[in-house]
């Protein structure tokens, strides 16, 4: 039996063909009233009460029927964990989903967009994966004092709003890698070439996120810049030599200032310190000048009164005592020849209790050794001395 037999689905299962489509579009039917407590109502031909059918009957009303229950399924839609659906009705913006399964009016009458929402993206400025394959074009920059450098860099974000970034710019990956390149460029020109090599990096990283920030806010890309990272900033490779000559003779400076500080704070503060000692010992021999002189003034002072009163015992006392003084320090022996009486001296042991302590000098082979003295020279000078000594007393 063909399928444009008019009698195809119409029998019954005696015979082990197909079932009867209206028989089955018929218990649907029946079904569905049931369900929304629609009435029997009794028919001609003694049907005893059989609901009467409200939908099209045959195979085209089964088929109609099918199609519109698949074309109504077509509206599930899963949305996964990290991603937002965005539903558009005719083309324009509805709502947006968050993760689970969802369902919408299928299409032609809304249409959804998974994008997605938490996954970081990453853009590459100046370079393609790695940093030796360069891009010219992006990595040259002009800074400040109008020194050229390369700065290699990338940018990594994610999105906080869906529908701006599916529906308020067209291709904003690319307005990301637009803005991240136009913003480097404000900062670096605005900058010094040794700040930017060194020392200001990562205030360079941070002004730029901050600034592409506030341009991708206004332009409503939906995008939020989460970290930029320098790869590498040098100079051109042109210059590369030139620079790492004057980037050493920079470091020769820097030592050499540095040694010349340390010498400086080793030296200033040891000549510092010997100042204040001399200070501190000049200070030290005035006081010592002047406390000796009051000594001495005020020791004359009493002299003086004792003088006055016995004027010739005074004087034949400071005679003395200054004889004392001198001759206490001397190693010749005064003898007087007037007295005939025989004197027994133990000079050896007057000398060793007079003379200091000899000491062991290591003589020089070039040195003129010196002429020793007289002994009857040095004694005729100490009897001289002694009687003109004696004469000046008795004439006293």
């Amino acid at each position: 039996m063909s399928l444009n037999d008019p009698q195809w689905g119409k029998r019954g299962n005696q015979s082990g063909g197909p079932p009867d489509l209206d028989e089955i579009w018929r218990n649907v039917n029946r079904r569905m009233n049931e369900l929304f407590g629609r009435k029997r109502e009794p028919q001609e031909g003694g049907d005893g009460g059989r609901p009467r059918m409200n939908l099209p009957l045959g195979g085209a009303g089964m088929l109609v029927a099918l199609i519109v229950v698949i074309w109504l399924a077509s509206g599930f839609y899963i949305v996964d964990e990290g991603r937002r659906g965005v539903v558009t009705r005719f083309g324009k913006y509805t709502e947006t989903t968050q993760p689970g399964p969802r369902w919408h009016l299928p299409f032609p009458v809304e249409a959804v967009e998974l994008v997605e929402f938490s996954q970081v993206k990453t853009i590459e400025i100046g370079y393609r994966n790695t940093p030796k394959n360069k891009i010219d074009k992006e990595a040259v920059m002009l800074t400040d004092d109008e020194n050229i450098i390369d700065i290699q860099f990338a940018v990594q974000y994610n999105l906080k709003s869906a529908e701006d970034y599916v529906f308020n710019n067209r291709r904003p990956d690319q307005i990301v890698a637009y803005v991240a390149e136009a913003a480097i460029r404000e900062v670096v020109g605005k900058s010094k070439m040794d700040f930017a090599l060194y020392e200001g990096r990562e205030q360079i990283a941070k002004q730029t996120e901050q600034l592409m920030q506030q341009n991708l806010d206004r332009y409503r890309t939906g995008v939020f810049v989460q970290k930029v990272t320098l790869q590498n900033v040098q100079p051109p490779d042109k210059v590369q030599a030139a620079f790492d000559d004057a980037v050493k003779a920079g470091q020769d400076r820097e030592r050499l200032k540095n040694e010349g500080q340390a010498y400086a704070n080793d030296v200033v503060p040891r000549a510092r310190g010997n100042a204040a000692r001399l200070l501190e010992e000049a200070n030290g021999y005035r006081t010592e000048v002047e406390q000796r002189a009051q000594g001495d003034a005020e020791r004359f002072n009493r002299i003086l009164v004792e003088y006055q009163k016995a004027p010739a015992v005074t004087r034949d006392r400071l005679y003395l005592d200054m004889m004392q003084t001198v001759l206490g320090n001397s190693s010749k022996v005064l003898v007087d020849q007037k007295s005939g009486s025989l004197l027994y001296l133990p000079l050896d042991k007057l000398i060793q209790q007079t003379s200091p302590p000899a000491s062991i000098t290591t003589p020089d082979p070039g040195a003129v050794p010196p002429r020793p003295a007289t002994p009857d020279a040095s004694l005729t000078l100490d009897q001289s001395r002694a009687r003109d000594a004696l004469r000046s007393r008795d004439s006293r």
